[in-house]
């Protein structure tokens, strides 16, 4: 016996570790391949990041066909976003939400300095998938800062700031390179999800109609991805690699899509290439070559 004990949370420290761990059973149940870049992550960002996630994949899910399977009403699933999004204002505000997710958020918002100018347009965007079934090019570009520009912004936040005490702004270079990593994300899975989003839910978020409205899409994803992969370099060591990581999987999904025509299944990258593509990552090799 060493004399040494290990200590126990307790109070506000075992509930903090609750909800991260919520989170994390959240994701780990949604996403295989987000769970391996999380897992890339450093210790210090990576509950942050699944904390984060795991918030959006709650409002994805009001949204996106749960509730109404439970029985909601259109009004009830918009009040219940409206709750969700309330809670979580004010779990950032008190430190404290009985929502395990919501909880898990707020300590991350909290300690890495993660406010409302970027929670009220994600669940903007979330509102506006119970409104509009159509898009067009200006509110296209409002749903994607709103969905996926500022959980690259929030993730970007925790890169920065997790475990400071004292949060900062990050650079502009890494804030555009953010916006247009998640931008790349996001358009990825519109073209990737076209047919079930026209086909189930009723939605169309890129309004692609022809094969050159949609290889200007894939140009776009292109020049985003490309725009993003110079700055990666720039973020810190323990978030270098699981950001690599992501990048080059959507650039290969991209790649995959442009060599497709749009008719075929969802296209997927196999668990093969995306074991390479996260050891090339692991390695420290930087962000493959987009052109775009």
């Amino acid at each position: 016996m060493t004399g040494t004990h290990t200590r126990v949370a307790t109070g506000l420290d075992l509930y903090n570790r609750a909800a991260a761990d919520a989170a994390a059973t959240v994701i780990a149940r949604y996403s295989t391949s987000f769970g391996l870049a999380c897992r890339m992550l450093g210790p210090r960002p990576r509950p942050h990041v699944r904390n984060i996630y795991a918030l959006a994949r709650i409002a994805d899910e009001i949204v996106d066909g749960p509730a109404a399977e439970a029985g909601l009403t259109p009004g009830a699933t918009a009040a219940l976003l409206d709750q969700l999004e309330q809670e979580t204002h004010d779990a950032i505000d008190r430190g404290f939400s009985s929502n395990l997710v919501v909880h898990a958020f707020a300590t991350t918002a909290r300690e890495c300095g993660i406010g409302a100018d970027l929670v009220v347009p994600f669940f903007a965007s979330m509102r506006t998938d119970l409104q509009t079934q159509r898009h067009d090019a200006a509110s296209h570009d409002a749903y994607v800062y709103g969905s996926a520009e500022v959980i690259g912004l929030m993730c970007l936040q925790v890169f920065v700031n997790a475990g400071s005490g004292h949060p900062v702004a990050p650079a502009p270079e890494l804030i555009d390179g953010a916006r247009r990593l998640g931008a790349a994300f996001q358009d990825v899975n519109f073209l990737r999800d076209l047919a079930h989003d026209r086909g189930v839910l009723g939605r169309d978020y890129l309004d692609v109609s022809s094969a050159g409205e949609r290889a200007r899409v894939l140009a776009r994803i292109d020049a985003d991805l490309a725009a993003a992969a110079r700055v990666i370099p720039e973020l810190p060591a323990d978030s270098r690699r699981a950001v690599t990581a992501a990048h080059d999987l959507f650039a290969e999904l991209a790649a995959r899509l442009r060599a497709g025509d749009g008719s075929e299944e969802r296209v997927r990258v196999p668990d093969a290439v995306k074991a390479r593509l996260a050891a090339r990552a692991l390695m420290g090799f930087g962000p493959r070559e987009v052109r775009a």
